[in-house]
């Protein structure tokens, strides 16, 4: 029974050398990558920061709604930064025959002065009535969503600029307004209780009233803006239309409680 001793020991030491291996493995941690992801703990996106902390705003596209026109759709897509338009660009616009050249003519010239204006309210361009009208709603609808976006997105940070009571920015669309020449109907942007932007979404046309709406409703766009209300002038040729427009800015900022 003694020679036995030796193989019996070795025996002891072999199995608590496995269990002690065992023991060791099941304490440590699982602490590189691949061990993390098996057990579900996923490692976070890298690009999950919004650019410039500026509440998930930040820089993106935003395309209006399509406008038709006499001469086919418009289509207007921005791309703005910190709620401001640094770029923007028609992805559909009037095409064949004529329409070829007064597009190329008047597109870059819209989308100009948009970057410029920072708003809707931009002269038409001459030679193209129809393609910087429908521009120009576009435009507005894209803007409309960009506002909507602002304001979902600060809801709870409390009042508004100039302790608007926080109702933040708003478009309000008068009622229609009808002129010997055609109906008329206004649009206008209010944020922190002040105008500031305006827009006829309708206006007279056809024959020379695309003069006379061309001329006179950018003109009457800043004058709303400038007043803070519908008592603003009429301009001078265009006395009908300036009519029309200020009887539906009365109707957008009674919606405003203005």
């Amino acid at each position: 029974m003694r020679k036995s001793h030796p193989v019996r020991r070795a025996v002891l030491a072999g199995a608590a050398t496995v269990s002690g291996i065992v023991l060791l493995l099941s304490l440590k941690p699982a602490s590189d990558p691949g061990s993390a992801s098996a057990a579900g703990g996923a490692a976070p996106p890298v690009a999950a920061q919004s650019p410039q902390g500026g509440r998930g705003a930040g820089a993106g596209t935003v395309t209006g709604d399509a406008a038709d026109t006499q001469y086919g759709p418009v289509q207007v897509r921005l791309t703005v930064n910190g709620g401001k338009i640094t770029g923007a660009e028609a992805v559909r616009a009037p095409r064949g025959g004529q329409s070829d050249q007064v597009t190329a003519d008047a597109v870059p010239k819209l989308n100009r002065a948009a970057v410029a204006a920072g708003s809707a309210d931009i002269d038409a361009v001459s030679g193209a009535t129809y393609t910087s009208a429908g521009y120009k709603q576009s435009l507005q609808s894209a803007l409309d969503k960009v506002a909507e976006a602002a304001g979902s997105d600060g809801q709870g940070a409390g009042a508004g600029a100039g302790g608007g009571g926080g109702r933040g920015t708003r478009t309000l669309t008068g009622s229609v307004a009808q002129t010997q020449y055609g109906p008329v109907q206004v649009r206008v942007t209010v944020s922190g209780g002040r105008i500031t932007g305006a827009e006829a979404v309708r206006a007279p046309e056809g024959g020379q009233s695309d003069q006379v709406t061309a001329d006179a409703v950018p003109k009457l766009n800043r004058a709303a803006v400038a007043a803070g209300s519908a008592d603003i002038d009429a301009v001078s040729g265009a006395t009908y239309t300036s009519a029309g427009y200020k009887q539906s800015l009365q109707s957008a900022l009674d919606q405003a409680g203005g």
